[in-house]
């Protein structure tokens, strides 16, 4: 059984203290017994700006993790800005793909660039398991372009898919992906809001599995540390 987990960190920062708190974060994939961490809103060493550091490799030095960082952003031109994998087994191979920018841009809210990690990890018994981790945009149009760059780069068997996708499970544009995947979350007991952390009113936080998975259970903790709750799922390969 692996235990997977998504936890959108906020870069690391404490939501009740305000300060960036490595050692809340790692207690908290600690606490969630994670295998695999999918982490979105993780920064990496900067040119310019102190407060970017290798975070994705701080919280692995802690954990005992192996770690994979994906840009999505240059923040001020020099400051990586994006999405990590940490894995208790061997990383064998990582990569980045951009999620394409909508163009024109359909609506007058937030946008930025944004990125789907894929990695495969190295299972003990000579198991293999892909890992896709991304973090959505706010509106619809770059939505619309990240659900299109999962199905594109997604697989049908040892695929996990797991990420910060602001948007309900109702929402129509999650379609493609809740018919071709199965959302780990119909396995949870209790409530699966994840945002905000303290006080949850939503669910935007998924983990998905290829239909050839078995899950066993799954959850969202009620973990108070970054500003979403984590999502975990055990399941059997």
């Amino acid at each position: 059984m692996i235990t997977l987990m998504s936890f959108n960190t906020q870069h690391c920062l404490n939501f009740v203290t305000r300060q960036i708190d490595f050692d809340i974060m790692a207690d908290a994939i600690r606490a969630c017994g994670a295998d695999i961490a999918g982490l979105q809103e993780i920064r990496d060493i900067g040119e310019n700006l102190a407060e970017y550091r290798a975070q994705a490799g701080i919280l692995a030095g802690k954990l005992g993790f192996h770690c994979y960082f994906g840009e999505a952003i240059m923040f001020n031109g020099g400051n990586p800005y994006g999405n990590a994998l940490l894995s208790r087994f061997p990383i064998e191979s990582a990569e980045t793909f951009k999620i394409k920018d909508p163009e024109p841009r359909g609506y007058s809210g937030y946008y930025e660039t944004r990125c789907v990690i894929k990695a495969v990890i190295a299972l003990p018994e000579g198991k293999k398991l892909t890992v896709c981790v991304s973090h959505f945009g706010l509106n619809p149009d770059e939505q619309e372009n990240a659900v299109a760059k999962c199905m594109e780069i997604g697989e049908d068997r040892n695929f996990v898919l797991m990420g910060d996708f602001n948007m309900v499970p109702e929402d129509p544009i999650l379609r493609p992906l809740a018919g071709r995947y199965y959302d780990t979350s119909k396995k949870a007991r209790g409530s699966v809001l994840s945002f905000p952390s303290d006080k949850p009113d939503r669910k935007i936080d998924y983990i998905f599995t290829s239909k050839d998975i078995g899950v066993i259970e799954a959850g969202v903790p009620a973990i108070v540390a970054s500003d979403h709750r984590p999502h975990t799922a055990v399941i059997d390969l």
